[in-house]
């Protein structure tokens, strides 16, 4: 990110707004606001490879959930943010994943500009790609800004997204709805 060129940036929009930039409250909210945007697109020039590629052996090849993941994330159409929880479940074929991998992911692909649905299909998706699991079920539930703060303000009203790929049994699938619902 260029950051100087971020702060002019919201200095224009200030500008533009019609507020004094130069009162005490906002002399340096340009600064902030790039520093912010910075951290909300971290991600955007990451991968997810160094998090997925350290694996372990797994003989029984039972499935892993993880659930309860929180990220935040900015949506791209308004940027503003979306926030919620990820839950994860995949049947190893041969090899898991230390557990903090998977929340590493969730960070590097919600640290985007993004919409959920498709922050829910890349989840899936690098596990698939790394892991090789025979499935993998992604389920994200999402409160967003973009909504409860503005346009039709529906306050707590949450989105939920879900993706399978691979081979996920359908025995497997209603296990892991189970677990992720209801612990």
């Amino acid at each position: 990110m260029d950051r100087e060129k971020a702060i002019k940036a919201i200095e224009d929009l200030l500008d533009a707004i019609g507020v004094d930039r130069n009162r005490e409250g906002l002399k340096e909210t340009p600064r902030r606001v790039a520093d912010a945007f910075a951290e909300f697109t971290s991600g955007e020039n990451q991968t997810c490879e160094q998090h997925l590629s350290k694996t372990f052996k797994a003989e029984n090849g039972e499935m892993v959930v993880e659930k309860d993941i929180y990220f935040s994330s900015t949506c791209e159409h308004h940027l503003m943010p979306f926030f919620g929880s990820v839950a994860i479940a995949y049947v190893p074929n041969g090899k898991v994943v230390g557990l903090s991998k998977l929340a590493r992911t969730v960070d590097v692909l919600s640290k985007r500009l993004q919409i959920q649905e498709r922050l829910t299909a890349q989840i899936a998706q690098e596990i698939m790609l790394y892991l090789k699991p025979k499935g993998v079920m992604v389920v994200c539930e999402a409160e967003h800004t973009c909504m409860t703060c503005r346009g039709v303000k529906k306050a707590g009203s949450k989105t939920s997204s879900y993706t399978v790929l691979g081979n996920f049994p359908e025995d497997k699938k209603r296990e892991a709805l189970a677990l992720i619902k209801n612990g």
